[in-house]
């Protein structure tokens, strides 16, 4: 059960999540101890509970024991993720079923890879619908399909840039183009198609024709 099967769990809520609060996010865990912690991290390191306290001067006394951050949801955010609750399953059902639709669409396109789901032991959310291209069978690279979907007004992105490619990485821990050759293939090849829960079928309908079209146009004919 996610949440469950490691010391702490992090979850979104930035505005593109299947629940959002406008931003930030939530931390589940069954330690004791990181929970403790985690509540003086995200209140500037600040703590008012009087067993915790390392002196105590009065009922207005509080102390900074670690260095913390501004981390508190506002309760306006909290209220927002909590009404999101009510429709969560109507939602990912919603998902599942446009991925369905793209996974019975794209299914015989070679030039297309379709995400993995193992549907008979699991239920994924899609929070994306990442194609990944075969560019062997394509007369172009990833650039040009993506720079193409998009001028037919369709919302592609791609997700994600490996971590390892970015400066600060590159800079700090000396990481370098072709040190994880597998993840920067998998980028080479990476489109994310639209997929939410307010997509008509008309919408959906108008991603599969676009990428048929593109594909088709760029497709590498023997």
């Amino acid at each position: 059960k996610i949440g469950s099967i490691s010391d702490m769990t992090i979850f979104s809520f930035h505005p593109v999540k299947h629940i959002t609060t406008g931003e930030g996010g939530m931390i589940t865990t069954d330690n004791k101890e990181y929970y403790e912690r985690l509540k003086l991290f995200r209140t500037h390191g600040i703590t008012k509970e009087k067993d915790k306290l390392l002196n105590y001067d009065g009922p207005w006394y509080y102390e900074m024991q670690e260095l913390g951050y501004n981390y508190r949801l506002t309760d306006f955010q909290c209220a927002l993720g909590m009404a999101q609750l009510k429709k969560i399953d109507k939602n990912v059902q919603r998902r599942i079923e446009i991925a369905q639709k793209y996974n019975e669409e794209f299914k015989d396109i070679e030039e297309i890879k379709t995400p993995y789901s193992d549907s008979k032991n699991s239920t994924s959310a899609w929070h994306l619908y990442i194609i990944q291209l075969n560019l062997e069978k394509l007369k172009v690279g990833r650039r040009e399909i993506f720079e193409a979907l998009k001028a037919e007004n369709i919302g592609v992105n791609v997700h994600y840039i490996p971590v390892h490619l970015q400066p600060y990485y590159q800079k700090r821990f000396g990481y370098r183009l072709g040190d994880f050759p597998k993840a920067e293939n998998y980028y080479s090849r990476a489109i994310t198609l639209p997929i939410f829960p307010k997509m008509s079928d008309k919408d959906i309908n108008d991603v599969i024709k676009a990428v048929k079209k593109v594909i088709n146009y760029y497709r590498r004919r023997i």
